[in-house]
């Protein structure tokens, strides 16, 4: 159901034990039946879906609500947009790496006490 690009990387999802009904791990070879909800670890987040209707072809990727809902919690996709943040870094894409300048102004950034470094008593009223 598009979950996975590929019938192979979807099995291996299985045999890693990424793929998980009721807390149990699935076999490739496991069927579902309409009202089965499985969930998908990918990455930080874990999906949840819920099997709508089955089908035995290949779907176009319109017709997959049809067929499985996304029923993932706010939680789940919060940490996902958190990671795609984090993994930006906030530089500009064709930048190349940091330089030691970059790294020593992101560790102050990041520190505990970053608010303490910036003087406040500059600002004229």
């Amino acid at each position: 159901m598009r979950i996975y690009k590929t019938r192979s990387i979807a099995a291996d999802a299985c045999k890693n034990g990424r793929i998980a009904m009721n807390g149990v791990q699935l076999k490739p070879s496991r069927t579902f039946k309409v009202g089965d909800t499985f969930t998908v670890r990918k990455g930080p987040i874990t999906y949840t879906y819920r099997v709508l209707q089955l089908t035995e072809n290949r779907l176009g990727a319109k017709l997959v609500p049809e067929y499985l809902r996304d029923c993932t919690t706010p939680e789940q996709l919060e940490i996902l947009e958190l990671a795609r943040l984090a993994g930006n870094g906030g530089r500009d894409r064709g930048m190349g790496r940091p330089t030691k300048k970059d790294r020593r102004d992101i560790e102050v950034f990041m520190s505990d006490n970053y608010l303490d470094e910036i003087d406040f008593d500059d600002d004229e009223e």
